[in-house]
């Protein structure tokens, strides 16, 4: 009888749980609006410059985060070598520049841009399709653990890779982007450091999104994410269609590498660990497995980073952005595990 009173006041406090949480999180973002409105009221030309520099380092994300997003899709491991893969492209970037010949307002540079991009591409998407074959396949049946650790050391191998070759001290890239302005919208001034940031990434990302909805190969790829033992049933390569997914994987987080290095100018081996962890709460906050969110997500996480260091809310020299960004991961991961654009998924017994 005890058991059946409790039962209803059970009820209602599980019921009534959710929409705490709703009301608090509707009341931050009530207060986010408010403070963002504040801003932009205070200097409407400088918030819009803070914007476009959120808007530019979230492409990168962007390209990082579905890297992370393809893999777990298919195999639902994450892999943290993959910010190492991105590392690597920056490194190849800064070690071809000399040998290509760029300099800064020569006639070729954007062709050679191009062929950069191209180059660190093809690199660092057969290095991630080699860390699946090496690393990952032979675990493919173990227990998910096995995987994960295995990732984590891949990590750490490619950090060492990268500090044996070019050394503990951060590495400059040279300024090659033209400081003229390209566009004034509403009284701001578009550099071509924001600017060539676009320019780059958005067609990367819709070829991506052709390639995985439009392609045979992409057919093959969201097959296999739904289900191995039958897409192989069906004909599909299985193995062969994973190890292409990685390829494009790290083939995107060598290009991110690359507008990276164009963009900021200042590289070091531990880049990777940090910017994709970053990119990985991109992918967590937009719905890991889905690319449209992790595209979302990492705009998202870009514009709070540039807000938060950019705005005034703080002390003048603090920075919370590390802390605010893993606040969001942990927050994600215990009110929606499935993120903005994710949808909640039974678990598999």
């Amino acid at each position: 009888m005890a058991a059946d009173a409790s039962t209803p006041v059970l009820t209602r406090i599980a019921a009534r749980r959710p929409s705490v949480v709703g009301a608090l999180g509707g009341a931050l973002v009530v207060l986010l609006i408010i403070w963002l409105v504040v801003n932009f009221t205070k200097g409407p030309s400088y918030f819009i410059e803070v914007f476009f520099i959120g808007i530019a380092t979230g492409c990168v994300y962007a390209l990082i985060a579905l890297g992370y997003t393809l893999v777990y899709g298919i195999l639902e491991l994450i892999n943290f070598a993959h910010g190492d893969v991105f590392m690597l492209g920056s490194m190849f970037a800064v070690t071809l520049v000399a040998p290509l010949g760029l300099k800064a307002g020569a006639a070729s540079l954007w062709p050679l841009v191009i062929v950069l991009l191209l180059i660190s591409m093809v690199c660092c998407g057969v290095i991630n399709a080699a860390i699946e074959i090496v690393a990952y396949r032979p675990l493919r049946s173990a227990p998910r653990v096995a995987p994960l650790i295995t990732a984590i050391g891949m990590s750490f191998i490619l950090e060492n890779i990268a500090l044996a070759w070019k050394g503990p001290a951060p590495i400059s890239f040279p300024g090659l982007l033209p400081h003229s302005v390209v566009v004034s919208f509403l009284g701001v001034d578009i550099r071509w450091d924001k600017l060539i940031v676009l320019i780059l990434t958005v067609p990367m990302l819709l070829l991506l999104v052709w390639l995985v909805q439009r392609t045979k190969q992409g057919k093959a790829m969201r097959a296999t994410a739904q289900d191995k033992d039958a897409a192989a049933i069906m004909g599909i390569n299985v193995n062969r269609t994973i190890s292409f997914t990685f390829l494009i994987a790290g083939a995107l987080a060598g290009a991110a590498g690359v507008i990276y290095a164009l963009y900021v100018t200042n590289l070091t081996y531990l880049q990777g660990f940090q910017l994709g962890l970053i990119a990985f709460t991109s992918a967590v906050l937009g719905g890991i497995g889905n690319l449209p969110g992790a595209v979302l997500g990492a705009l998202v996480i870009g514009c709070i980073q540039a807000f938060n260091e950019g705005l005034s809310w703080h002390a003048p020299g603090s920075d919370w952005t590390q802390a605010i960004v893993f606040s969001i991961l942990i927050l994600i991961l215990v009110f929606r595990p499935e993120g903005l654009l994710g949808e909640r998924t039974p678990e598999g017994g």
